[in-house]
This record gives C-alpha cells, sequence and structure tokens, in this order.
C-alpha cells in the first residue's frame, strides 16, 4: 500500500513555500492546469507517503480545525526548535495537552495545525 495525503489550498504557494522552504520537506511532483487543478507533492521523509497540495477554483478550500493535525516526528528536541525557528510561525497551544508534551505545534499559512514532535513514533 502506498499513501498520499492531499488538502486543498486557497494560496498555493505559500503553502509549498512553507511546507518546502521552511519546513525542509523534499518536492517530489509538481503540476498544472490538470482538469482545472495546480499541485504540489512533498516526500515525507522515511515513510513512503506523500504530502500533496492542490488549488483550483470551483472548490472551496476547507477550513481548519483544532483537532486537524499532521504530526511529524523529527527525532530530537534540537531538531524541532530548528524548524519552529526557521518555519517563522509561533507556536500554539494544542487542544490535546499530550502534543504540548512531546512537541510543539504550529500553524501553516492555512491555519492548519503542524505537531513536530521531539521523538519517534514507537507503534
Amino acid at each position: 500500500m502506498q499513501v498520499r495525503i492531499a488538502r486543498q489550498t486557497g494560496q498555493l504557494d505559500t503553502v509549498v513555500a512553507f511546507y518546502g522552504d521552511r519546513l525542509g520537506l523534499p518536492e517530489i511532483a509538481r503540476f498544472t492546469g490538470h482538469d482545472g487543478y495546480d499541485g504540489v507533492m512533498f516526500d515525507l521523509p522515511g515513510t513512503g507517503a506523500h504530502l500533496e497540495f492542490t488549488a483550483t477554483t470551483h472548490v472551496d478550500p476547507p477550513r481548519p480545525h483544532v483537532e486537524d493535525l499532521l504530526v511529524l516526528y523529527l527525532g530530537d528536541r534540537e531538531t524541532v526548535d530548528q524548524l519552529v525557528a526557521r518555519s517563522g510561525a509561533d507556536p500554539v497551544a494544542s487542544a490535546n495537552p499530550y502534543w504540548d508534551e512531546v512537541g510543539v505545534t504550529i500553524t501553516d499559512p492555512d491555519g492548519f495545525r503542524v505537531v513536530l514532535v521531539a521523538g519517534s513514533w514507537g507503534g
């Protein structure tokens, strides 16, 4: 099985800069004008999964909710701190206090929450 997580945005260039330039996810594909959609896909290193952002004019982008989380396990606190600083995003309190205990939550340009965890997931 392969996994791709896809989400629509109303500001593709800004979101792509956030995830690619600021969080350092490698861009693996880009497309324009595909049945009315433009998009960019990022690799989630070490997972075999991809993160895709699309933009179109015929569907409104989703609205964020405090429990919509993208959780990235980064391995150590130094990496978390570096990415928080590079992201330019201010940390926000998580709705679930567990995430504040194990990492830092920031928001992407669309207001969706990204949790940067200073550890690895043990399953």
